[in-house]
């Protein structure tokens, strides 16, 4: 059950068997289903969740009830409120199972054991950490410079399914667009690639 999860941990360095068996008396198994909250705005993130099964999304609702979704985290992706995980504080973002959903949730204490306990996860996190903030600050950048078509262009290259996975308009929300104008771009590139 554990073996995606030690497949993304072991990027660059096979864990033991003694180190894997540390960390499955750390982790804990939690299914969501589909609509299924993993954290809704108000509480504090107790977990970092590596999504074994499934897709999460989150997102924030702003003062008109939009909700302007942030992150989708499909299989082999982290996805917690860093923010609210480490400092303890509410969350202002909602967490959602957008299919029936099998997490691997690594809590607080858990994670300052195992990064002693197992040094390659402090390795690890370091990784993550800085690659998440790499990743943020890129699509804020994009968000500013990149156009309409080049912004879907990347989210495929991102996330290559997601069209099959996910309702057009959170997708739509993901890059900023109405779902008009998302359809708009789709049917452009569609007619770019068959060349009419």
């Amino acid at each position: 059950m554990l073996d995606n999860f030690f497949n993304k941990l072991s990027k660059g360095k096979t864990l033991t068997e003694a180190e894997k068996a540390v960390f499955g008396q750390h982790v804990t198994i939690k299914k969501l289903r589909k609509h299924q909250y993993f954290l809704q705005e108000g509480e504090i993130c107790k977990s970092v969740a590596f999504v074994n099964k499934g897709m999460l999304r989150c997102y924030l609702v702003d003062e008109k009830n939009n909700e302007r979704i942030i992150q989708f985290a499909p299989e082999g992706w982290f996805i917690s409120d860093i923010s609210s995980f480490i400092s303890e504080d509410r969350s202002n973002l909602n967490i959602d199972a957008l299919e029936d959903t099998e997490l691997i949730l690594i809590s607080k204490a858990a994670h300052v054991y195992l990064e002693t306990a197992v040094p390659e996860f402090f390795k690890f996190n370091y990784t993550q950490y800085r690659g998440a903030y790499i990743a943020l600050q890129k699509r804020l950048i994009d968000m500013f410079t990149l156009s309409t078509e080049e912004k879907y262009t990347k989210l495929l290259s991102i996330y290559p399914d997601i069209m099959q996975r996910v309702p057009q308009h959170m997708i739509a929300s993901y890059l900023g667009l109405t779902p008009e104008t998302l359809s708009r771009v789709r049917k452009k590139l569609s007619v770019k690639k068959t060349g009419a």
